[in-house]
């Protein structure tokens, strides 16, 4: 599998400037999601990677092609490269898998609290990367970042506690976050991942895979849901979440048909060009030079857009104690920029 050098200098304004392009597309992930709110949260998922990885496999064949082509025809550097690929396998099924779970958790979330919080509890990443890099990686910190983990964990529960206000507004605020919590923590598993499988692999060489493998966990968490609800073993007929799979009347199934949903479709569509190609393409392509702790908290600025856009377009207000939580939370976060040493 080719890499190349991976302390290749790269000029980091460049890959801050491919970030920010990439946060700036991934910030549009929220508000997209609200025009297909009548969709299964799961479906949109598929339709989201699916589209992805449809994208991206021409471009991923010719680089391999490609690549191939560069050996020569020597045997050995081709036993090579396969051998590096079946070791990066499992690996980067168990991105795919991280980035699948994390996608439905995430959506999910929003059809039950506002973008505000949903946007703002998602990106609590970072946080969980500095315990696990300490904890499982030996990492040493500079005190300020233990302040920053005590501020923030003290944002999340102030902003926690506020959508408790906001009951009659939105569906089910402390699910919503809750699974908006669980997202993150999928992604902080998905950054380590990542971070690890790109210091051997390009940036095509990766994503293709990864997001494959990403598809197939959201179709596969579809179709256990589906067959679920079909037998009778969990009662879907009330659940947003199964919006799509189950009729909320009648409780017959709708099957894939809503996969022909024209709003469906173009969200699906827009979120896989947009949030996924080029946002999380630009963090995939960032975690081989920027450590996953540094680049997670960039991501902060993500939930800032989002609820200016969700203002914008829905009239979306944030609650008083919302945006102070928001504020506490940032707060904590920009803390643990101080720079680590191992």
């Amino acid at each position: 599998m080719h890499s190349g050098n991976p302390t290749q200098e790269i000029p980091m304004w460049r890959v801050f400037l491919i970030m920010g392009i990439g946060l700036s597309a991934i910030g549009f992930s929220p508000v997209l999601v609200r025009f297909a709110s009548h969709s299964s949260p799961f479906l949109l998922a598929v339709v989201r990677t699916l589209t992805a990885y449809i994208v991206l496999l021409p471009f991923y064949y010719w680089y391999r092609r490609k690549t191939f082509r560069d050996t020569q025809g020597s045997s050995s550097e081709i036993k090579g490269l396969q051998s590096e690929i079946s070791k990066q396998f499992w690996w980067m099924a168990l991105a795919g898998a991280s980035l699948g779970l994390h996608l439905i958790a995430w959506i999910s979330s929003i059809y039950f609290t506002s973008i505000a919080s949903a946007s703002v509890l998602v990106t609590i990443h970072p946080i969980l990367l500095i315990l696990v890099e300490r904890i499982a990686f030996k990492y040493r910190f500079q005190w300020t970042v233990w302040v920053g983990v005590f501020i923030a964990f003290i944002g999340s529960i102030i902003l926690g506690f506020s959508d408790q206000a906001a009951e009659g507004m939105y569906p089910n605020p402390v699910l919503g976050n809750a699974l908006a919590v669980l997202a993150a923590i999928i992604f902080a598993v998905y950054f380590l991942v990542g971070n690890r499988i790109r210091q051997q692999t390009s940036w095509i060489e990766y994503v293709v895979p990864v997001y494959g493998w990403a598809a197939a966990t959201a179709f596969i968490v579809l179709f256990a849901l589906y067959g679920a609800a079909h037998w009778g073993w969990i009662n879907a007929s009330d659940s947003v979440l199964l919006k799509g799979i189950v009729a909320s009347v009648s409780g017959e199934s709708l099957g894939l048909r809503e996969l022909l949903n024209p709003s469906l479709l173009w969200v699906g569509v827009a979120l896989a060009l947009g949030p996924q190609i080029i946002g999380h393409g630009s963090l995939n392509y960032a975690v081989k030079f920027v450590s996953p702790t540094l680049l997670s908290t960039l991501i902060l600025f993500e939930p800032v857009l989002s609820s200016v856009v969700a203002f914008i377009i829905f009239g979306e207000v944030p609650l008083f104690w919302s945006l102070i939580g928001m504020g506490v939370i940032f707060l904590g976060i920009l803390l643990t920029w101080a720079k680590k040493s191992r």
